[in-house]
């Protein structure tokens, strides 16, 4: 299928996003690290890091990106656009392996390849974008049956997360925060996207924000965009940020192509074997992604007694962590005002 000006437009835009997000994960990390330091930590429920500078400038770098990213799905269709997010954890393993010393061996560098040769798969055969020319166009697509499903499961299954699990095994459990801000991350991108799109026809001349459905839709994004970014906080703070980033574009990419397939009707008019191109492009993707994650060699760090902790590559060691581990730790920080909270940070992001 030709590249269309529009989708190129779309892939330049997500392209910048990726870089600037990546980034973004990373300095974010070091401002949640410094305001640990005289302030109750944000995996702990704590805010502290709002007064942080670092914090703030991480947070300006991810508002660049995802202004692009938004902009991008104006142009290009979310089953393009999404899994180029692929190049922000490229970004961030790398600049996380030089800057948290977050290890990054060969099998990284194989994951990081795997990530660039699935999304090169999926930008030569994404879809054409379906012309639309109303905001009210796009509030049908969004309150067909199917989609109205959707959005139920979604609300449902985050209500869930947030009252039950989050509360039991949120800090032990990566699953737990990254799910929530999947889940309200794939609403999201759907509202941005026809936000986008009306802002668009409207700087066309086409004035989309007369219609009620266009400020529905910006209410939305800010819902679920603070949602976001409350839990994805706590979720860079409680673990490593190698484990976060992979897994977050995982289930935030899946879901986010599914919604944008059932509402959007992205492969409508593609051929069979076109779609399952693209889909093998992303499991090549999702490859390399698990692949990142897997890449820490076992490594042996002092405890707080003197003994050695094992840190294990694997992925279920990195699910889960100990509780009973960390309030131990927290107890004997207490009794020894020498150890750092910085050391504290490290400990709890290395489980």
């Amino acid at each position: 299928m030709a590249f269309s000006k529009e989708n190129l437009i779309g892939f330049a835009l997500a392209l910048s996003s990726s870089l600037f997000i990546g980034a973004s994960f990373i300095i974010k990390k070091k401002g949640l690290w410094k305001a640990a330091a005289s302030g109750v930590r944000a995996g702990l429920g704590g805010y502290s890091y709002l007064l942080e500078p670092l914090w703030w400038l991480g947070m300006i770098t991810m508002i660049v990106g995802e202004v692009a990213n938004c902009v991008a799905y104006a142009f290009a269709p979310a089953v393009l656009v999404t899994p180029l997010g692929a190049l922000s954890i490229i970004v961030s393993a790398v600049l996380a392996h030089f800057t948290l010393k977050e290890t990054l061996n060969k099998l990284g560098v194989l994951g990081c390849l795997m990530c660039i040769i699935g999304s090169v798969i999926i930008v030569i055969h994404a879809p054409q974008e379906h012309p639309i020319t109303s905001v009210l166009e796009i509030w049908q697509m969004a309150t067909q049956k199917a989609f109205l499903l959707y959005v139920g499961s979604v609300i449902v299954l985050v209500s869930i997360l947030t009252i039950h699990f989050a509360p039991m095994c949120g800090h032990t459990n990566v699953l737990v925060f990254t799910g929530i801000c999947s889940l309200m991350g794939s609403l999201s991108v759907m509202s941005v996207k026809a936000l986008g799109i009306s802002l668009k026809l409207t700087f066309e001349g086409n004035n989309q924000l007369i219609y009620p459905e266009s400020w529905f839709f910006m209410i939305v994004v800010t819902t679920c965009v603070i949602t976001q970014m409350n839990y994805l906080n706590k979720a860079l703070d409680t673990f490593s940020t190698v484990v976060v980033s992979p897994i977050y574009y995982v289930m935030f990419t899946t879901l986010t192509i599914l919604a944008s397939v059932i509402m959007f009707k992205d492969w409508d008019g593609q051929s069979g074997a076109t779609i399952v191109t693209e889909i093998c492009g992303f499991i090549v993707v999702l490859s390399g992604t698990i692949l990142l994650q897997m890449t820490k060699d076992t490594e042996r760090l002092p405890s707080v007694k003197g003994a050695y902790l094992a840190v294990s590559p694997t992925l279920s060691a990195r699910l889960y962590t100990s509780n009973s581990e960390i309030q131990k730790y927290d107890e004997e920080d207490a009794e020894n005002p020498t150890l750092s909270c910085l050391d504290k940070t490290r400990f709890v992001s290395l489980n």
